[in-house]
């Protein structure tokens, strides 16, 4: 039986109920002890009807005293302040329970299963496309998954770019130990407006002692795009579909440890010592010929900064012209010197130059011998042509 407003009901998937305030699409809207829950319809489980809880209330005695209408009043606003509760199963209790935090501690067994790793935390939020064919169309799921023996207190929040110092609670309540909790569907309009997201937990065991864990807050800044692009969805070890992820704790390490602080005063000391280095470095010189000692490689630095002084304006491509000019230039210049070694300093980078040189050398400079020069002395982006007797 689906619930409705007025309905008193308990979670599904999780410890906890009270009455339905309304109902928003999927999502039922719970007065949870105080708290304005969000909980899929799916996992409300109706314990008393709205009618059942109002034919169970106590009707006035035939004597009983006239009461006026503002006390009335106030009487009826301080009993639906109050949210009421599903009752608790009826057993006998035992002497060595005592219950934790709103748990009914004679519900459950003496010893809870663990898994053998499970006393390190492992916790994620994923969503997932309800239909992935349509990714601005569908709605999303949103689950957490507690891979662990603990049960962990949460909250699920978000935040809007409007208000970024604001959040909203979309979830609060308790995940059991290895189980993963739907939280709520979210439409497109919804996911649209997260700026961020966070999970906030505190990790405890029922019935046996524990290592505590150190409560946490975990926030992402939101990509919204990701929501509609489909291959931003992957898959997932706790997913049986592709999901768009994000990890809270790994090995019990909250996943969005802050960034360290740079110190100043050291970056300042490492760009004075690094400056310092450079300029001990050998300088490659620009040299186009060497008639008198022509055993001395020409090395040609065909770096952009080394041609121009600025290169404003200028494109890609008329960068790489500019650099095959000037590659054009020293090799037609240097056709009557066989023997000479010319060393074309062009870098790794993507190798766009480089092929650019190799086609040069198989069509307008065929026949002299290429190889790569030795990266000791100019590094891997380097090439050199030895230029031959070729006869044209």
């Amino acid at each position: 039986m689906a619930a409705k407003k007025g309905d008193i009901v308990r979670y599904l998937n999780a410890v906890g109920g009270g009455r339905v305030l309304r109902i928003e699409g999927q999502t039922a809207i719970v007065d949870d002890d105080g708290f304005e829950t969000p909980v899929p319809v799916r996992e409300c489980v109706v314990v008393r009807t709205a009618e059942q809880d109002v034919a169970a209330r106590p009707k006035p005695a035939a004597n009983a005293p006239v009461v006026s209408a503002k006390a009335a009043s106030a009487a009826k606003s301080s009993a639906t302040s109050a949210p009421a509760q599903a009752p608790a199963p009826v057993v006998a209790p035992k002497a060595a329970d005592s219950g934790i935090g709103g748990y009914e501690a004679d519900s459950e067994p003496d010893e809870e299963e663990e898994t053998p790793n499970g006393n390190v935390l492992n916790v994620v939020l994923g969503f997932e496309a309800i239909n992935p064919r349509e990714m601005s169309h569908t709605d999303y799921e949103a689950s957490l998954v507690n891979d662990s023996n603990y049960y962990l207190y949460f909250t699920f929040l978000t935040a809007e770019a409007d208000t970024p110092e604001l959040w909203t609670t979309r979830y609060a309540g308790v995940v059991e130990p290895n189980i993963q909790l739907l939280l709520g569907t979210f439409t497109p309009e919804d996911v649209s407006r997260f700026d961020r997201i966070a999970v906030q937990y505190v990790a405890f065991k029922r019935r046996s002692s524990f290592e505590p864990k150190a409560p946490a807050s975990v926030s992402y800044k939101v990509d919204t795009t990701k929501f509609f692009k489909l291959h931003c969805f992957r898959e997932n070890m706790y997913f049986d579909a592709p999901v768009l992820a994000f990890q809270i704790v790994r090995d019990d390490k909250p996943c969005n440890t802050p960034e360290p602080q740079i110190d100043t005063a050291e970056l300042e000391r490492e760009m004075r010592r690094k400056k310092a280095a450079d300029s001990r470095r050998p300088v490659r010189r620009r040299v186009e010929h060497h008639a008198d000692n022509p055993n001395e490689p020409l090395v040609v630095d065909l770096h952009i900064s080394e041609l121009v002084d600025n290169t404003r304006g200028l494109s890609n491509a008329d960068m790489l012209n500019l650099q095959i000019d000037r590659f054009r230039d020293v090799m037609r210049k240097n056709l009557r010197n066989v023997g000479r070694r010319i060393i074309f300093i062009h870098g790794k980078g993507e190798g766009v130059l480089r092929q650019a040189l190799m086609k040069e050398l198989s069509h307008m400079f065929k026949g002299h011998d290429v190889q790569d020069a030795s990266f000791r002395e100019y590094g891997y982006g380097a090439t050199q042509v030895t230029i031959r007797n070729v006869r044209r």
